[in-house]
């Protein structure tokens, strides 16, 4: 089915996020710790820590750096234990925003979390204030000019829920979280490759805000993303 453009925002996340590489391999570390605490070590039991270990190896860490990682988690060696914290908030035009993050330290962190949002022109909600918003999905985006027949027929085959082509001519295939895995492996099997594979927080629909405004949504994003703690930050604005 047709949408609305969703290829244009996508790029820009991706590009924030390449400027940023910096931070990935902390934040992969303690999403590979927290999935191996979880769930323990046995992957094919695990299927969060095995989409941690994926993103490691696309980010090139080393195998031994992600084996010391689930040895910790999994008490075999000492480490941090941390924990997971959502909180949720307004950004400018009243853009939702949730913010995921993995802490040893929940009063620095609301703390941190709490003051970005002040300084930049946002402000904290209250738990499930804007996550009725978003949909908990598996989203596999594929770049325009994609065979969008030959992926819809592969991606329902093997489980999605959706596929939806936006005005760019972008594809993206939604899959219920359980079932992305399965729907990832068998369209790259098919010979299509996204751009775009994650299990996310996906806006139900999007606000709109002129040039002025998006540049203080963006820093009011950057300064949430900068924080030590921060694993993940959703939004619905348009950039």
């Amino acid at each position: 089915m047709a949408g609305h453009s969703k290829w244009a925002n996508i790029q820009h996340r991706k590009g924030r996020q390449d400027e940023k590489r910096g931070k990935v391999w902390t934040r992969i570390i303690r999403e590979i710790m927290v999935a191996a605490r979880q769930g323990g070590a046995d992957l094919s039991a695990n299927p969060r820590l095995r989409l941690a270990i994926d993103k490691a190896k696309a980010a090139n860490m080393p195998a031994d750096n992600i084996k010391r990682n689930v040895d910790k988690a999994t008490g075999n060696l000492e480490g941090v234990t941390y924990e997971e914290i959502r909180y949720e908030g307004y950004g400018i035009n009243g853009a939702a925003i949730i913010v995921d993050t993995m802490t040893d330290n929940r009063v620095r962190t609301v703390a941190d979390v709490r003051h970005a949002f002040s300084k930049h022109g946002g402000n904290m909600g209250t738990e499930g204030s804007v996550s009725f918003q978003f949909q908990n999905v598996g989203q596999l985006v594929f770049a325009p000019g994609a065979d969008e027949d030959k992926i819809m027929e592969v991606a329902l085959e093997a489980g999605a829920e959706d596929v939806i082509t936006d005005e760019e001519g972008a594809v993206e295939v939604l899959t219920p979280p359980s079932e992305f895995e399965a729907v990832r492996n068998a369209l790259e099997a098919a010979g299509f490759k996204p751009e775009v594979a994650e299990v996310t927080m996906r806006p139900e629909n999007t606000v709109d805000l002129d040039e002025e405004g998006a540049a203080k949504m963006q820093k009011l994003l950057d300064a949430l993303e900068d924080l030590d703690d921060v694993q993940d930050v959703y939004h619905n604005a348009a950039l």
